[in-house]
């Protein structure tokens, strides 16, 4: 099968695998993440095949709706992968990214990534960033029912990984917890060059929040 073919099957795959789902973990979030991965890699390099599988792949099976269960991803991803006789070295990396790309807290054991991991993670990450990482956090909040703002629970700058993943804290609370850290967890100069502006925004969105949130405008 051509690999042209392979990207299409692909993409009609996780179509059908997030149908429904909470609209900050979408195929559109999917979407966005592969175009942006082909564009870093059209800077940076790597092997095309393995980010664009990745990318598409990367969130099949979020372990946020299925019980915490981290293995459901790469395994589905697995399965779907072997069934079109892609080689088993394709398949490795391809798994590897999607068991690595979670931001999690912050914390990572690797200490060297490569490059395709790096890639995607950063068009993973740009998309929680920015207007757009904006929007999403305050979708999956409210999929979540959590308060928008609480001036009297303040944000948790060093959580663990199960407490990051367990969180029921405030939304705004998550822009310190996580977004307004991801500039500085880029991987590549794409990535980190993307990130700044959008990093930029989501200062000056909290400035008029909490402007608003005090009546002083």
């Amino acid at each position: 099968m051509e690999k042209e073919q392979i990207i299409g099957r692909t993409i009609s795959f996780v179509k059908e695998q997030l149908a429904g789902a909470e609209g900050g973990h979408d195929w559109w979030h999917v979407h966005r993440v592969y175009q942006l991965s082909k564009e870093i890699a059209a800077v940076e390099g790597g092997n095309l095949f393995v980010i664009e599988l990745g990318a598409l792949l990367h969130d099949v099976a979020d372990s946020k709706f299925h019980q915490g269960d981290e293995t459901k991803g790469p395994a589905m991803a697995r399965d779907f992968l072997s069934s079109l006789s892609i080689g088993n070295s394709i398949i490795s990396q391809v798994i590897f990214i999607i068991e690595n790309i979670s931001y999690k807290g912050g914390y990572s054991s690797l200490l060297q990534k490569p490059l395709e991991l790096q890639i995607v993670q950063d068009a993973d990450r740009l998309d929680a960033t920015g207007a757009i990482g904006i929007a999403r956090t305050f979708n999956y909040g409210g999929y979540k029912n959590r308060e928008m703002y609480n001036p009297s629970i303040p944000p948790d700058l060093n959580l663990t990984r199960e407490a990051y993943k367990n969180s029921k804290a405030p939304t705004i609370d998550h822009f310190y917890e996580k977004l307004l850290k991801l500039k500085d967890l880029m991987n590549t100069q794409e990535g980190k060059r993307r990130a700044q502006q959008r990093h930029e925004f989501m200062e000056l969105y909290l400035e008029q929040f909490y402007k608003e949130w005090n009546s002083e405008i």
